[in-house]
């Protein structure tokens, strides 16, 4: 499987060059409405409303309707980097993304649908990207990062976990899978940025790259296996409160001591640099604000793990997808200024939906949709922008 020449690039739809292009376009604008008719629902208001309990539809629908097409979208363009192969595109990306919008329209639908089927469909999306992402893997023998198949597949056990708790109407077992889920992104994007950060920092800012302690990135995604696995196998039932609450800070601690050697402090020049800064550090900050919380401190699940999905997944996601968008189109690396209030608008949203219920609980249902807002304003700016350059082909006429 080599690069696709140009000649027969050219007879792919655009949208269809590369995974990045149709799951990074849709899986934004599901962001905008996904959080739209949560905002709305929550008013009272709503004449829509999905058949599907709505804590369950939007827990599962923002980390594996959304999250989970962009980490696909991003891993099944980063592969042609990594292996030298022509990534899926044409007829096997149609699939992959026909089943992903099925379900989504499925999860939506009002009517009372037979949850086999609606299951079956959703949990199909992931591995269907695990087989896409292995096989050219398994091709160059890349086998440093066939880490991330195994991580697909847990994530759909997770699903599953989601999934088996609506059958059961466990409320526990459903939130044991999205956090599992949650923690386990958290691990992606440690990995991800421990490894992009330091080179994107020293190229944006020209300044010597900062070289790993290695020492510290072991100990700390170590401490981050260590959160998930423990949730995974709710080993947490068994451990004191504090041994818990020890484990959180522990990963809290090494998390900021590895962000804070890359410089924040060069990079607000740089809006593709500070907003992927910035969403990283969320990641301690919510594993303190855990800590906290078993500590007995007046700081609950949500406000702790909404730290991690809005700030952190949330940040480094349009961040993420704004450079890739970019990179992977030929383009300079030079956002739209008004990307730089979308990157600030999805970091006020965090801000307001964590923040400001710990100040003011009395608040906590405004702050929700305001945050919602804020959210909306962010990636709905990322559609507007990006809308044309995912839809064109190349400006360097290479294929992709």
């Amino acid at each position: 499987m080599q690069i696709t020449d140009l000649a027969t690039e050219q007879k792919i739809p655009v949208l269809l060059r590369l995974a990045f292009r149709p799951l990074f376009l849709l899986s934004a604008g599901f962001a905008v409405l996904a959080m739209a008719l949560w905002a709305w629902l929550l008013t009272g208001t709503s004449i829509w409303q999905p058949a599907l309990p709505v804590i369950f539809w939007h827990s599962h629908e923002m980390i594996f309707g959304f999250g989970c097409a962009v980490i696909a979208g991003f891993l099944l363009t980063a592969m042609q980097n990594w292996t030298g192969l022509r990534a899926p595109h044409g007829k096997p990306l149609l699939l992959l993304v026909l089943v992903w919008l099925v379900a989504r329209v499925l999860m939506l639908s009002p009517l009372a649908l037979p949850w086999l089927l609606v299951s079956i469909i959703d949990l199909a999306f992931l591995p269907i990207a695990a087989y896409l992402l292995a096989k050219p893997i398994l091709a160059a023998q890349q086998h440093r990062n066939l880490f991330f198949v195994p991580l697909l597949v847990v994530l759909t056990i997770c699903n599953g976990v989601m999934w088996l708790g609506y059958f059961l109407n466990d409320q526990a077992l459903v939130s044991h899978g999205s956090t599992s889920a949650v923690f386990l992104v958290v691990m992606v994007m440690a990995i991800v940025g421990g490894r992009v950060l330091p080179m994107f920092t020293a190229t944006g800012t020209r300044t010597p790259k900062v070289e790993p302690w290695l020492w510290l990135d072991r100990s700390s995604l170590a401490t981050l296996w260590l959160v998930f696995f423990c949730h995974f196998f709710h080993l947490q039932v068994f451990m004191p409160a504090l041994a818990t609450s020890v484990l959180f800070g522990l990963a809290s601690m090494l998390t900021a001591l590895r962000v804070a050697r890359l410089k924040i402090w060069l990079t607000w020049r740089t809006p593709l640099l500070w907003s992927l800064h910035v969403a990283y550090w969320c990641i301690p900050l919510g594993f303190a604000l855990f800590a906290a919380r078993y500590q007995g401190l007046a700081v609950s699940h949500s406000l702790a793990l909404h730290t991690l999905t809005v700030g952190g997944m949330g940040g480094m996601i349009l961040a993420m997808m704004a450079r890739v968008s970019l990179g992977h189109t030929g383009r300079m690396l030079v956002t739209h200024p008004m990307m730089s209030a979308a990157f600030m608008a999805v970091i006020m949203a965090a801000v307001c939906r964590v923040a400001l219920p710990l100040i003011k609980p009395e608040l906590y249902v405004d702050a929700v949709l305001l945050a919602a807002c804020l959210w909306c304003l962010g990636f709905g700016c990322f559609v507007a922008i990006y809308f044309r350059i995912l839809t064109s082909p190349r400006v360097d006429g290479h294929p992709g």
